[in-house]
């Protein structure tokens, strides 16, 4: 069987977004092996002072986020009338399409936050269509343990694991997208089948694989195509990891605008401005 090997390291880096949430960002949208992954974001800390701005309204046109929360607690508002809070091992999906304005504020009494924010590309066929949004509870996300204490939590996507095919709640994703939460013990391996037609990345956000070169923590790993990805655990280890199939079209971004052409990002901008964001 034709095993995947590590092809790229991505390190992310520290900066803010919002109302000056601080956050480690792997920005990608220059990076074609990433295909259809755009930018991964974590929060993590224990200072509300780096989080409690969170975002207030703000558009997106083009493209879908998933954000999964391992510790706190955001609400999402938008300009739909949609309204939902995400808990300690909740995710909400949002794809913008032709536009939304929307908002993600966390629990103003809340000391910690640790999350993720991932952005999805939409292909040119579906950048205009409707805005989604779908929120998921802790309880609706399947959790799996291995005889060896792997830990996996399936948030979206069809997977083999250890023999059986488990479906996470979100399975409406673009480009056939996947995402699992996955914990190595120290010393231990997991072999999970993959469909070639798929690329597959890692996101480290604790530990270190046994990896050739090896990758420091908080890096995105892309791994080559193939049938099956083993991962071995150096030290105890906590990875997002994702697959999608390569949409192959060219990005073309500005601020939340993820579309085809300077023109069109100059349209959306256009249609912000003129308060006609989202309609037909």
């Amino acid at each position: 069987m034709n095993e995947r090997h590590l092809q790229h390291i991505i390190p992310s880096h520290p900066t803010s977004d919002g109302d000056g949430v601080k956050i480690r960002r792997v920005a990608l949208f220059d990076q074609p092996v990433a295909d259809p992954f755009l930018m991964i974001d974590e929060l993590l800390s224990d200072n509300p002072d780096d989080f409690i701005g969170g975002f207030p309204p703000h558009p997106h046109r083009g493209m879908e986020t998933l954000t999964y929360l391992r510790l706190g607690s955001l609400e999402h508002r938008d300009h739909m009338g949609n309204k939902g809070m995400i808990n300690s091992g909740g995710a909400q999906w949002m794809s913008a399409g032709r536009g939304i304005i929307h908002s993600e504020m966390p629990a103003r009494e809340m000391q910690q936050l640790h999350g993720f924010q991932l952005w999805i590309n939409l292909p040119a066929k579906d950048k205009m269509q409707p805005p989604k949004y779908r929120d998921v509870s802790a309880t609706e996300i399947p959790s799996v343990t291995l005889t060896n204490g792997v830990q996996l939590r399936v948030i979206a996507g069809p997977w083999q694991i250890d023999g059986n095919n488990i479906q996470g709640p979100l399975n409406d994703l673009a480009a056939s997208a996947g995402y699992l939460d996955i914990e190595l013990p120290a010393g231990s391996n997991l072999s999970l089948p993959t469909s070639v037609q798929q690329n597959i990345v890692a996101f480290v956000y604790q530990g270190q694989l046994q990896t050739q070169p090896l990758a420091p923590e908080k890096s995105l790993l892309v791994f080559s195509k193939g049938e099956q990805l083993t991962l071995n655990a150096q030290s105890d280890t906590k990875l997002l990891l994702l697959s999608g199939e390569s949409i192959g079209e060219k990005v073309v971004h500005y601020g939340p605008f993820v579309m085809n052409s300077v023109a069109e990002i100059e349209q959306a901008i256009q249609d912000y401005n003129a308060g006609r964001f989202g309609r037909e």
